[in-house]
């Protein structure tokens, strides 16, 4: 277990930087999940604290060793990639101990740490298995294991879960949050799954562009985005975004008005806000509920009953939409006129850069 720490960690092929200035401290036994679009540096940013991308500068740090040129197997890392990579001709047990068997780990020694990683992973029975008589979810178990025998400073993920089906998913996200658990060990995790981020992560480092937009908890992250990508990336449903403007300026709050919008008043930052200022509004779909009176109008187009809830898709006047999540069982008609109300403190505004006018 160790303390990771990138200092202005540059990346760059040929004259394109795909990581640019990431500045971040990965505290010992914190559980740090990457989190971004497609294509956004999360993957090549762990590959390079593998060592298996070199660093074009910044500096690498693990524990109170500069890793930037240390060789990939001497960094005291473990690595468990989307593909699980095992030996077919193999058994469980064997798998899991090629490496000690190659490195001469003494029989005794090897046999305790596979046995012991096997109880861990809650796998004794099936040790004697070859892969192919195993599921996607007990495979991945296996390269999980493999990397748990090593006893490395810190295990990197790379999208782990993203071969397996959605019931597995969920099964073997909670067998990696209680491995975190029993471990204690540092980890990185890297996914495209923002629930996934949500459910597993003491941090969420949420990347655009190969630029950090903010790191924090799931709960900071979710009620106080920095801007309007991390407010739309995290939550799901995603954030709604109403184009609204400032009719009012209160010491710590606005008032902003729309044609789909009453006016109500949003704690804010009002630092250089002017009124007729052309905002974003933004509100999670779980805090919209229905009132007669609330700010909000709009026509239905869809409604989706799932009957612990009803997730309802409308339209508004200016051409842009609105979903709500309610709770319970809805009977609402197509076509029909529905106002929504919230709590204010719910809300965020964004400035037309994007960035949330945080109070």
């Amino acid at each position: 277990m160790a303390r990771l720490q990138l200092k202005d960690v540059y990346k760059s092929f040929n004259q394109t930087d795909v990581i640019t200035g990431i500045d971040l401290d990965i505290e010992h036994g914190e559980f740090v999940v990457f989190v971004g679009p497609s294509g956004c540096g999360k993957s090549t940013l762990l590959r390079m604290i593998a060592g298996l991308e070199t660093i074009s500068s910044g500096e690498l740090w693990i524990g109170d060793e500069l890793c930037n040129d240390v060789h990939p197997g001497d960094r005291g890392i473990a690595m468990v990639f989307q593909s699980y990579a095992l030996y077919p001709h193999m058994s469980v047990y064997d798998n899991i101990g090629f490496n000690m068997k190659v490195t001469g780990v003494a029989r005794d020694v090897r046999d305790a740490k596979i046995k012991n990683a096997a109880r861990i992973l809650q796998m004794e029975h099936l040790l004697d298995r070859k892969p192919s008589q195993l599921s996607g979810g007990q495979r991945q178990r296996v390269a999980i294991g493999r990397a748990i025998v090593r006893e490395p400073r810190v295990f990197l993920f790379d999208e782990p879960l993203s071969n397996l089906d959605a019931a597995l998913r969920v099964d073997t996200r909670m067998e990696l949050a209680k491995l975190h658990q029993e471990l204690g060990a540092t980890m990185v995790y890297v996914t495209h799954d923002q629930v996934e981020a949500m459910t597993l992560a003491d941090k969420i480092v949420v990347l655009n562009g190969g630029v950090v937009q903010q790191v924090g908890t799931p709960i900071e992250l979710y009620q106080r985005p920095a801007n309007r990508f991390v407010a739309g990336f995290i939550g799901s449903p995603k954030m709604n975004f109403i184009p609204v403007e400032v009719s009012g300026i209160g010491a710590n709050s606005l008032k902003v008005k729309s044609s789909d919008v009453s006016e109500f008043e949003v704690p804010a930052a009002t630092a250089g806000a002017r009124v007729g200022d052309r905002l974003t509004l933004g509100i999670r779909p779980q805090e919209l509920r229905l009132a007669a009176d609330g700010p909000i109008t709009g026509t239905v187009a869809v409604v989706e009953r799932l009957g612990s809830e009803t997730i309802v898709n409308g339209d508004l006047v200016d051409g842009s939409t609105i979903l709500a999540v309610l709770d319970g069982d809805r009977p609402l008609d197509i076509g029909s006129s529905v106002q929504f109300a919230f709590d204010s403190d719910k809300a965020v505004l964004f400035n037309e850069q994007g960035i949330a006018l945080l109070p």
